[in-house]
């Protein structure tokens, strides 16, 4: 993998895992206030340094793991059952 790629795939991994990390330990406003634009699904601490520091941890390390996996030859489309064999099956 070279440098491009694996930035590439380290911003997948994070977007992803920030969507799926902001919902954690978020409570809804009690009593919102709609003129002041207030919303009943806000929340009240949404912790966004936390949210973003975790995510950074949780992204490098799947991004490592993702990494491992690529550059091993565990997976491989080049070589073995998962390579493709074109049109006429070679």
């Amino acid at each position: 993998m070279d440098w491009f790629t694996g930035i590439v795939v380290y911003l997948l991994i994070w977007w992803t895992a920030l969507f799926a990390v902001l919902p954690i330990g978020t409570r809804p406003v009690e009593e919102p206030d709609p003129e002041a634009g207030g919303w009943r699904g806000a929340p009240t601490q949404p912790h966004l340094l936390r949210k973003i520091i975790g995510t950074t941890v949780l992204a490098t390390v799947l991004w490592f793991g993702a990494y491992a996996l690529i550059e091993s030859d565990l997976i491989s489309f080049r070589d073995g059952w998962l390579a493709y064999q074109g049109p006429s099956g070679r």
